[in-house]
């Protein structure tokens, strides 16, 4: 960086030493446009060099820096040709792996060597290993001293290294020196007295450069008070964003929907079931917010089983009696499919129309449906993606029902209630999941929706026995399969996930079904993909449910909606590659008849430390909301909402399970800010969020 020339953290990054147009392009990928965007492009993680792991240690999943001597090296040749270097150092050993090498460094990796090496550790075949670990060769007539001070990890882009992105940042750090008064403190004084927390300027030059003496543990960990400065006001901001967005939504008015004189009663008449007394609780709570000129943002919790449907064609009928349409979205096309049944069953008797939109229409009963909406009769839709689209439009909207939340975005949601406005008056909107969603998720990501748990079963629900059997038993779950199918009752074998592919899925799927079918040549074994048509999918699970298949293969496409009660069995293959919850979901599928069920979880031998505790609290749980704390604890926020598709930006420091104490004064702070400095609002959210949410927007 120039010294002679004074650089404020507004000006542009080009004004920084090195930084020409294609590394301007790269480093706008990752929203750096102003060199105070490099301050708060914060290090996810560490290196740690300043200490050396005993290899005898050493555990699979965790990074460690470590020191030993060469005992062997050599080229392995196979599917695959590897260079692979045993390592020792007294207390153990351990084989570096390399699958891209060249012949001078497998000559460079000699026996008796001393080496250095940083990675992540991983079981091998037969051992631990570490693949294409940072090493280096260390020479006998140097010094070799470990580092003072942690080095940071940024996340970064195609093309944009490491050692850029850190020569960068402390070219930042010193336009911060220069320039300290440009940095806005947002958070109020008190709360950072009341709190112990550092300034804003003190706690981003430590997080980026942790000195010498800095608590290395602390800093690794992410409880530095640094770190905890700046975690609470990047929650602060997510907070603040959600709660102004249901404060400018609160500000529209919505259509006042009388409670029910008819519909629903007739409707719970013809029911072949009690509703159960939270199915009850919560109809009322939402036949209440209906009946307000205030738009209903209502977030419907309830395990697999607890009857949130009934409770959404409850507050369909009650929209529909007072003159106006309903939407019903789902995320797949099956999970639409198995909603159109049930209400076209509970809801044509009754004299209401319901029709059926998705992408997979044909184009003439598309433009009919379309039509019918911009009728201003009373009509319910239900459909996918498709309600999404330019064409689609509601001549009167009176509420949106949208299933499984978590599967889609802020953004999806608010548009589909953009399209639902008319006049000025927005639509009452009621979301559902079969998703436990822990508190911390409900206080941070969901904190614009009210919401109500239905946290009862129907009478008689019986819990599954839950198993974890190793694949080397595969013979043993066939010859279990064919009798239960001999007794005459049904069983479900879910395929496993593989990657994000779905092709690759239906293949393995595909191929375990003409397996199963040679094995098992007494059964009559169906097969259901992501895949297949509507139309085929549809009849595949009506055969399943009409007891014509005694096995049904099947990808992750029956996780929610499909209801059979006579299965009573399910095999999850490779069931350490899915979510908690998504198993807890799978499971669900069974356990719906007066049977009692089993549910197998099939692994692939050997299962990491952190497989085994996952199921383990599958074979021990079958509370959806223990399971949904423990998948976030294990896994994150990020996987559980499904960041990518939800359009939820990853924090940048804060950690939900971590940093969960912090939330309570959080809701605190974010009210008082919200009520008293509005300015300081739309400033934290644009210093944290920026272009990623503008929901005002949407």
């Amino acid at each position: 960086m120039n010294k002679n020339k004074h650089f404020t953290l507004t000006n542009p990054v080009t004004s920084l030493s090195g930084v020409g147009l294609r590394l301007q392009e790269k480093l706008e990928r990752i929203g750096i446009n102003e060199i105070q965007d490099l301050l708060f492009h914060l290090p996810y993680r560490y290196i740690d060099r300043t200490r050396l792991s005993p290899i005898g240690t050493l555990r699979p999943e965790h990074e460690a820096y470590i020191q030993g001597e060469i005992e062997l090296t050599q080229v392995r040749f196979g599917k695959r040709r590897s260079l692979l270097c045993r390592i020792s150092d007294g207390t153990g050993s351990i084989i570096l792996r390399f699958f891209y090498f060249s012949k001078s460094q497998e000559k460079g990796l000699q026996r008796g060597l001393s080496i250095r090496c940083y990675g992540q550790v991983r079981y091998g075949q037969g051992s631990l290993e570490m693949v294409h670990p940072e090493y280096r060769v260390l020479n006998e007539h140097q010094e070799n001293v470990l580092d003072e001070q942690l080095t940071a990890v940024y996340p970064s882009t195609e093309g944009l290294q490491q050692t850029r992105l850190r020569k960068l940042t402390e070219q930042a750090l010193l336009a911060l020196d220069n320039d300290e008064q440009s940095l806005v403190e947002l958070l109020p004084e008190n709360i950072l007295a009341d709190q112990k927390l550092p300034t804003l300027s003190e706690a981003l030059s430590y997080v980026h450069r942790p000195p010498p003496d800095a608590d290395i543990k602390s800093l690794v960990e992410g409880i530095h008070p640094a770190q905890r400065r700046l975690a609470f006001e990047e929650l602060l901001a997510h907070q603040l964003s959600l709660l102004q967005l249901r404060k400018d939504f609160r500000k529209e008015s919505s259509p006042a929907l009388n409670k029910s004189s008819h519909l629903v009663t007739v409707f719970l008449e013809n029911l072949p079931f009690e509703l159960t007394n939270a199915q009850r609780l919560a109809y009322e709570t939402i036949s209440s917010d209906l009946n307000k000129t205030e738009a209903m943002l209502r977030l419907v919790q309830g395990d697999v089983g607890s009857g949130k449907t009934v409770v959404a064609a409850m507050a369909t009928l009650q929209t529909i009696e007072a003159g106006y349409q309903v939407a019903i979205m789902a995320p797949t096309e099956l999970l639409s499919e198995q909603h159109y049944k049930n209400f076209r069953i509970w809801l044509e008797p009754l004299g209401i129309d319901v029709v059926f939109l998705t992408g997979k229409l044909k184009k003439s009963r598309r433009t009919e449906v379309e039509e019918r909406l911009q009728n201003d009769t009373p009509v319910v839709v239900i459909g996918t993606h498709a309600l999404f689209q330019d064409s689609v439009s509601f001549a009167k909207p009176g509420l949106i029902v949208i299933d499984e939340q978590h599967r889609f975005g802020v953004h999806q949601r608010l548009a589909l209630l953009e399209k639902g406005q008319q006049h000025k008056v927005y639509p009452h909107q009621l979301i559902m999941t079969a998703t436990p969603i822990p508190r911390t998720l409900t206080m941070t990501a969901y904190a614009d929706l009210d919401h109500t748990v239905i946290n009862e079963l129907p009478p008689g629900r019986k819990t599954i026995n839950t198993s974890v059997i190793s694949n080397e038993r595969r013979d043993d779950i066939i010859n279990r399969i064919n009798k239960v199918c001999t007794e005459g009752r049904q069983v479900y074998w879910v395929c496993t996930l593989i990657e994000e592919s779905e092709t690759l899925q239906c293949e393995t799927a595909i191929e375990t079904a003409e397996t199963l079918k040679e094995k098992l040549s007494a059964v009559n074994v169906g097969l259901i993909h992501g895949r297949m048509k509507p139309t085929e999918k549809e009849n595949m699970m009506q055969e399943f449910k009409n007891g014509k298949i005694g096995l049904l293969v099947a990808t992750t496409v029956i996780e929610v909606g499909v209801d059979v009660p006579n299965a009573s069995l399910m095999i999850i293959d490779n069931a350490e590659r899915f979510g908690l919850s998504q198993l807890h979901q799978l499971r669900g599928r069974i356990g719906r008849g007066e049977t009692q069920s089993d549910c197998l979880l099939m692994y692939q031998s050997p299962l990491g430390d952190l497989a085994k505790q996952r199921l383990e609290i599958m074979r021990t749980s079958s509370d959806g909301f223990v399971i949904a704390e423990k998948d976030l604890e294990l896994r994150g926020p990020g996987e559980i909402l499904g960041t990518r598709q939800a359009g939820i930006p990853e924090m940048r420091v804060a950690d939900l399970m971590r940093d969960a104490r912090l939330l309570p004064e959080i809701q605190n702070t974010a009210k008082l800010l919200l009520e008293n400095d509005h300015d300081k609002v739309e400033s934290l959210i644009h210093r944290w969020l920026g272009k990623n949410i503008d929901y005002s927007n949407v």
